[in-house]
Parts: C-alpha cells; structure tokens; sequence
C-alpha cells in the first residue's frame, strides 16, 4: 500500500497541474530579485547581479517545463526543482554578499 504520508505521495508532487510551483516560483523570483537587485552596489562585484540572472533564468526554465514535460510526476518534480534551486541560489547569494560587506 502506498503511505499518503511519505513525501513523494504528496498531492503537490502527484496530481498537482504544476501551477501552484509557479505561482511559488514566481513569488520566491520577486522576493529574490527585490533583495537582489539593491546588493549589487557592494562587493564581491557580480555575485548579486549573477544570482539576479541565475534565478530568472531559473523561474523561465520551470515556465518551460511546466508547458512542455507531458509526463505529470517528472514535470512536478522537476518544477519542485526549479523551486528549492531559486531558494538556495538566493540564500546563498545574499550570504555571499552579506559576509563580504563585514
């Protein structure tokens, strides 16, 4: 039988129609780049304005996705992806930049 509590069960990641990961993806995106954008005045020079980059380009590859993988359980995975990789980018970034302006 399959546990309905184990991740990988969970109705975002099964039967979900992928738009919930996109309205996130988006929200996460806006939130990234509102913090994103204001940091690329300081040093280390770049890494803002990479991560910036990085994440929308990211944000476009889950759009695409989401229109062109046909088989449901990879797309929403692969859409999951996109989410946790603008989250860490950004996380990581914003470190990045945070540590260097000490």
């Amino acid at each position: 039988m399959s546990d309905p509590t184990r991740m990988r069960n969970q109705p975002a990641l099964t039967t979900s129609t992928g738009r919930i990961w996109l309205v996130m993806g988006a929200a996460f995106t806006a939130i990234a780049l509102a913090v994103l954008i204001p940091l690329a005045r300081f040093d280390p020079p770049g890494v803002a304005i990479t991560a910036a980059i990085t994440i929308s380009v990211v944000y476009v590859a889950m759009i695409v996705v989401r229109i062109t993988v046909a088989r449901r359980p990879l797309r929403l995975r692969l859409l999951a992806a996109g989410l946790l990789v603008i989250a860490a980018v950004s996380l990581v970034s914003v470190t990045v930049v945070a540590n260097a302006t000490r």
